[in-house]
């Protein structure tokens, strides 16, 4: 297969890996786009919300401390703190991606969101032997079904409004997106302990305020996990 093939090859892959998370895109678009105009966001901010932020997140975390009437230091120190997790998104793409140029790293930053780093994270390690512009292709490829959605769906919420029903239970979306990214990913024990150290960590630390028990459960699944990792590699050498 040409370089060029490989290329398109690459990127219809990711567009297709993408393809599944509509499902749990358009109700969470949704329901911040209602959600943002209950709180009495007219749909310029809506969008420029949306369009600037891209952080489902982030978005509602805000969302809620406006409506609550926080100060604006404490409603963009909650928002950065929820949206940390994108550094370590960062730190572990940046061995595949970190050669890119400026402005393909300032796109693939811009675009990062959780879908598009679980998808890429998992074939960049599933297929090493992808060249640089193959990986970056591929992330473009899973971005194209899905951000286009968030920003739809965040202006049908926006101009329904009330109109949709709480019945439909739009938020459903949040958990359901998250199960997706990480089933796949609990591929080995250090996957499954980081795991399950971040979802006892968050509940237990979760009178905290503001995210920060969830930060703090993410940092100490991840020492988990890499210790974890550690035993497993010693143990492994002690049996050769």
């Amino acid at each position: 297969m040409s370089q060029r093939s490989a290329i398109k090859a690459a990127y219809w892959r990711g567009f297709r890996h993408g393809l599944p998370f509509l499902l749990v895109i358009a109700p969470f678009g949704l329901l911040f786009g209602v959600a943002a105009t209950k709180a009495g966001m007219d749909l310029a901010q809506v969008m420029g919300f949306s369009g600037l932020v891209i952080a489902g997140a982030a978005q509602f975390t805000a969302l809620q401390l406006m409506g609550d009437h926080a100060p604006v230091v404490l409603i963009l120190a909650a928002s950065l703190a929820v949206n940390l997790r994108m550094a370590m998104y960062s730190a572990a793409l940046s061995p595949h991606l970190g050669r890119a140029s400026v402005w393909q790293k300032a796109l693939v930053a811009y675009f990062l969101l959780d879908q598009s780093y679980a998808l890429a994270a998992n074939e960049y390690e599933t297929r090493p032997q992808m060249t640089r512009a193959e990986k970056l292709l591929y992330f473009a490829g899973a971005c194209t079904p899905v951000c286009p959605l968030w920003f739809v769906a965040t202006l049908a919420g926006a101009l329904a409004g009330a109109a949709i029903p709480p019945e439909f239970a739009l938020d459903f979306a949040v958990p359901i997106t998250f199960l997706a990214m990480i089933g796949p990913a609990l591929r080995s024990l250090a996957h499954v302990a980081a795991a399950v150290v971040s979802v006892v960590g968050a509940l237990a630390l979760s009178f905290l305020p503001s995210g920060v028990g969830l930060m703090i459960a993410a940092l100490v699944a991840m020492v988990t996990g890499a210790q974890v990792e550690l035993w497993v590699n010693r143990r492994k050498g002690a049996l050769l």
